[in-house]
């Protein structure tokens, strides 16, 4: 699926070369490779578009699952839910993540990334309009998964994105739209009980509401659509027969073997990685206000202390990447961030209720792994084509590995009564994803391991 995009991407997208970090590093940033001849630099108007579209894209990437969070008890009476089918919604977001993101290189190579990012934008906001007024759990279910499949091809494709229009800016500009998914997720968990409440009182409405801002995120791609390539907009006819008149010159450009990713270590180490820090978020997104609401606390305010758990994630979304790629192994990072997991999940079987603020800080740090994972897949593959295999790797591997997770904690909730054997998982499940974790942030590359 990889080998003929790797090809189409190596001949026609040019590459720019990238800066290294201070300190002499490689970490993190592009090995150098030459520019085309005739290369054309994107026009600005279409960069700036790019940005404004990365930015609303990412704001629209968990609204559907922490306002869902946030009102999971009122879903759960006014569809009458089991524990166990709660569990299941909470699984279905990492579920279409597997399924449907590792289609997106392929659909990105048929129809260039900013038309599959604009459809899944698309399908985000009809999934959100739809799934609180289809009537029936079933429905319901088909709903999300609309919205999902929505989040899952821009999931993948975000990293591809920026590796090719910002290739010298992988750290900041996956620092931005980190900090814009996280701002959207806290927002989501933070205002959408008020927003119900100001709506009166109907959790249908406040699920729907959210489909206006994932039609505002169609707006920035629309005319990038046509757009085949993955660097920039297409260039003009003179340039492009320049381009080839200059190519048959100098002879065919090589084209680049296709990565056996399943043989690099480091690209397995990624993916679990990816899938132990998915299970904690959505653990996190799906459960956490009624783990609070269990333990007395009002709903409202359940709601701001999910809020905070992913808001911590704004700044620290745009300080961890960078950081990240300016050292030459981010394994450091991700022992502090298990620690504080750590830490959170013992607050909370200890003292929900009476240190709930400072657990829910704990765990927004915690949570953050998740754009350092993002981060590790632009710094552990050297090109755009390997970016994209890599990024459809892990996190379509990664999100099979969190399916069971959230559904699990919902069984043992359910089963136990109480949240002392759920926490005790998570809490168990830190460590292999600190080990695996170090392992991926050592400096190597797959296209290293996989072309051997």
């Amino acid at each position: 699926m990889m080998g003929p995009m790797a090809s189409e991407e190596t001949r026609a997208v040019p590459t720019r070369t990238a800066t290294p970090p201070a300190g002499g590093g490689t970490a993190g940033v592009p090995r150098p490779q030459e520019t085309e001849p005739g290369a054309h630099r994107p026009r600005a108007w279409a960069t700036r578009l790019v940005v404004v579209g990365i930015v609303l894209s990412a704001l629209n990437l968990r609204p559907a699952i922490t306002s869902l969070g946030a009102l999971l008890e009122e879903v759960r009476d006014g569809l009458g839910m089991s524990g166990g089918v709660a569990g299941l919604l909470t699984s279905v977001p990492p579920l279409c993540f597997a399924v449907f993101g590792v289609a997106a290189p392929r659909l990105a190579r048929r129809f260039g990334p900013a038309a599959v990012v604009c459809a899944g934008m698309a399908a985000i906001t009809a999934g959100l309009l739809v799934r609180p007024y289809v009537g029936g759990t079933a429905g319901f279910l088909a709903a999300s998964a609309l919205a999902l499949m929505g989040i899952a091809v821009s999931n993948v494709l975000m990293p591809v994105i920026v590796k090719r229009w910002f290739p010298d800016k992988v750290g900041s500009m996956t620092g931005l739209y980190s900090m814009a998914l996280a701002l959207g997720t806290s927002v989501a968990a933070a205002v959408t009980v008020p927003l119900t409440d100001a709506l009166g009182g109907g959790w249908r409405d406040g699920l729907a509401v959210w489909a206006a801002l994932a039609a505002a995120a169609v707006l920035p791609w629309l005319p990038l659509v046509r757009d085949r390539g993955t660097a920039g907009p297409r260039e003009p006819e003179r340039d492009r027969g320049t381009a080839r008149e200059t190519e048959r010159e100098r002879g065919a450009a090589p084209q680049q073997a296709p990565l056996r990713i399943t043989r690099s270590r480091t690209a397995w180490a990624l993916a679990a990685f990816f899938g132990l820090q998915a299970t904690a978020a959505y653990v996190t997104m799906g459960w956490m206000p009624q783990i609070f609401r269990d333990a007395g606390v009002p709903a409202g305010t359940a709601g701001v202390l999910l809020a905070v758990t992913m808001v911590m994630g704004v700044p620290l979304a745009f300080v961890i990447p960078r950081v990240a790629t300016r050292l030459p192994h981010q394994g450091p990072i991700v022992l502090v961030l298990g620690v504080c997991g750590l830490a959170g999940y013992a607050g909370l079987y200890l003292a929900p209720a009476g240190g709930a603020w400072a657990w829910a800080l704990l765990l927004g740090v915690s949570n953050c792994a998740f754009p350092l994972a993002l981060t590790m897949v632009g710094m552990r593959a050297r090109s755009g084509p390997g970016v994209a295999q890599l990024s459809a790797f892990a996190q379509s591997t990664g999100y099979l590995i969190s399916i069971p997770g959230p559904l699990l904690v919902g069984v043992l909730y359910q089963r136990s009564g109480g949240w002392g054997l759920p926490i005790a998982l998570m809490a168990a499940l830190m460590v292999p994803q600190m080990a695996v974790g170090f392992l991926a942030g050592r400096d190597r590359t797959v296209e290293d391991e996989a072309t051997r």
